[in-house]
């Protein structure tokens, strides 16, 4: 297999599969018109239907950016993140899980050697201006602006040293202003950013655009699995068993990926803030995960950019909030936090965990349990909890038996069907802190909740009773390989 180290190299092994890759030379507009073709070819996830899932995409003429490109779709498939990771597409939440327990950490290479800084522009030079430098795009005609929605945020904690990498909300709002959306309590560079403001002391950040796809599915785990002070480059490093590689950025204190397409060197400025709809006044901000469009936020940190450094013709990555790339990106470190969390309390019980496409990756997570002994009974309702324990943002948790394919949501739905009575088998969980962008998350929504954000937390035990497994056995058939008759491509 292509040993990938970048995007440039993935995209290379995307080339040579059947049905994973496609590239256009007409011209598209990053405003509206390219998600608005890719949400009908390749976005799925909860987009707004007709959208399916599709081929990676690069386009290579992109309207006002003569020397740029836009990929998009890398991670929308999780069949194609397992090409990617060297995975089956069923095991990447262990590969995740064991690549969290042995850490591999990242080195910092020489400045001569960092591709991402060949061109350099300077926020002091006098026609510097993101907005013509980066070719961010808008998802949506209700869009805050120009968002930049892969950008692998890398920031230190001021006291400790200790770094993160995450990827945040960032609307271009100017020539050298962009927002960031830290939410509260979520990730660790907004606990830097209060530690920094406290102190009057802006923080450094990095923004590193267009990486290996192992960062970017990595950046998105979460506490309590990586703690604050645990740098999720290690994670990318142990599954490629090889260091992420950084350098030192020119114009601030901190690292950015040296092999990045593109990387913003900026400052989140201490005290100031930003309406996020300042430019288009929509009340909307970008379309996220959950499929609708999160509303602007009307304070927002403001990151002050010092320069901009990118490869030459360098690739713009983006994705469309609430396609199947998220789903990836979120929902596999999911998998592996949940898979991590309940194997400490019950090794061997928990099969395989998948945080479904109708959850965004975060909403939803089927638990795939096997009760082997009368006394397992229950406990896998305590996987369920600690399931909740592993991952904050999660909503409904399905358990369902080792015979039902937890990637298959027909056949969780059959177990529903079949394995379920409401008045015994669902679990509520009222009054819990969730996820601020599920509109339904609200007092407005239901009057029993006392906050934005939280919800009403539910398990939907679809298993069947140890005692009655025999009533409930599937239909068994003849195990035949279909080479015999057909080849691997017809079937």
């Amino acid at each position: 297999m292509n040993q990938i180290n970048d995007l440039r190299s993935a995209l290379d092994l995307l080339k040579t599969m059947e049905n994973q890759f496609i590239e256009t030379d007409i011209e598209i507009d990053p405003m509206n018109e390219l998600a608005g073709l890719y949400r009908k070819i390749g976005a799925g996830g909860t987009v707004m239907r007709p959208t399916k899932e599709g081929p990676a995409a690069v386009f290579n003429r992109i309207k006002g950016y003569p020397e740029a490109r836009i990929a998009i779709g890398l991670l929308a498939s999780r069949k194609r993140v397992g090409y990617l990771l060297n995975c089956q597409p069923e095991k990447l939440g262990f590969l995740l899980k064991n690549a969290v327990e042995r850490p591999v950490r990242p080195i910092t290479i020489p400045q001569a050697e960092a591709l991402c800084q060949t061109l350099v522009y300077r926020a002091d030079e006098h026609d510097f201006d993101l907005r013509k430098l980066i070719p961010a795009s808008t998802n949506s005609i209700e869009d805050a602006g120009p968002y930049i929605t892969l950008g692998m945020a890398y920031a230190s904690n001021p006291i400790t040293g200790e770094s993160d990498v995450s990827i945040h909300r960032l609307c271009i709002q100017s020539k050298d202003e962009m927002t960031i959306f830290l939410q509260p309590g979520a990730r660790h560079i907004g606990a830097f950013h209060e530690l920094a403001e406290a102190k009057g002391q802006p923080l450094p950040i990095s923004i590193s655009i267009g990486v290996d796809p192992a960062i970017e599915v990595t950046a998105c785990f979460e506490p309590p699995t990586t703690p604050i002070g645990y740098d999720e480059l290690q994670i990318a490093g142990a599954i490629r068993n090889k260091p992420v590689e950084l350098v030192q950025c020119l114009t601030i204190n901190e690292k950015a990926i040296a092999n990045a397409e593109y990387v913003i060197e900026g400052e989140i400025l201490p005290k100031v803030r930003m309406r996020e709809d300042i430019n288009s006044n929509s009340g909307k901000a970008m379309p996220e995960f959950p499929g609708y469009c999160g509303p602007a936020n009307p304070s927002l940190p403001v990151i002050k950019v010092k320069a901009v450094t990118t490869r030459k013709n360098p690739i713009m990555q983006t994705c469309i909030g609430p396609s199947e790339e998220h789903v990836s990106m979120a929902g596999i470190p999911t998998e592996a936090s949940i898979l991590q969390m309940v194997d400490k309390a019950m090794p061997g019980k928990l099969k395989n965990v998948y945080c479904a496409s109708s959850g965004g990756g975060k909403y939803i997570a089927v638990l795939q349990f096997q009760k082997s002994v009368a006394s397992d009974e229950g406990r896998h309702r305590q996987a369920a909890l600690l399931a909740f324990s592993a991952f904050a943002e999660l909503k409904h948790v399905f358990l369902v038996d080792e015979d039902v394919d937890c990637f298959d949501m027909n056949d969780v739905l059959w177990a529903m069907t079949t394995r379920f009575q409401a008045d015994r088998d669902l679990i509520l969980l009222p009054g819990i802190q969730c996820h601020p962008l599920d509109p339904s998350n609200d007092p407005v929504y239901n009057p029993l909740l006392k906050e934005h954000g939280n919800a009403c937390k539910a398990i939907f035990d679809c298993t069947v009773p140890f005692n009655q497994k025999q009533r409930f056995e599937r239909a068994k058939f003849q195990d035949v390989d279909p080479r015999h008759w057909f080849k691997e491509d017809d079937q």
